[in-house]
């Protein structure tokens, strides 16, 4: 398989609090572009994307996690984990591909004020 036959799931986290969150599927990513430029060609897509609701649209969105590795196992948690953020979180100037990412990974994708707001008091509301 080369580097841009990969399929991503990336799920658009609005609210951690109220668990809200939309996940869109990206066709033949290339792992070799830089997380940086994943990230803005992400925004773009979603902002333009049709049958994505308004407010997912427009949502100031900054930060990317790994969810889940195909073949591993998943969280527990409902959005995702709150752990392993040194080793999870994509840092802008790696590639996708030495970010850690692969094949059929799934990633979140949120505003990293409200990640770490959650973070320090993980309450939900129903």
């Amino acid at each position: 398989m080369s580097s841009g036959d990969a399929v991503l799931t990336v799920r658009l986290v609005r609210s951690f609090e109220h668990r809200n969150f939309q996940p869109v599927v990206f066709h033949n990513v290339d792992l070799h572009q830089s997380v940086r430029e994943f990230i803005t060609f992400v925004r773009k897509d979603v902002s333009t994307r049709v049958g994505l609701p308004p407010p997912f649209k427009k949502f100031g969105y900054d930060t990317m996690k790994i969810i889940h590795q195909a073949h591993g196992a998943k969280t527990n948690e409902l959005v995702m984990s709150l752990e392993e953020d040194e080793k999870l979180l994509l840092k802008e100037d790696l590639s996708l591909k030495a970010a850690g990412v692969a094949h059929e990974t799934e990633l979140a994708f949120f505003r990293n004020e409200d990640y770490q707001k959650f973070k320090s008091n993980p309450k939900t509301s129903w």
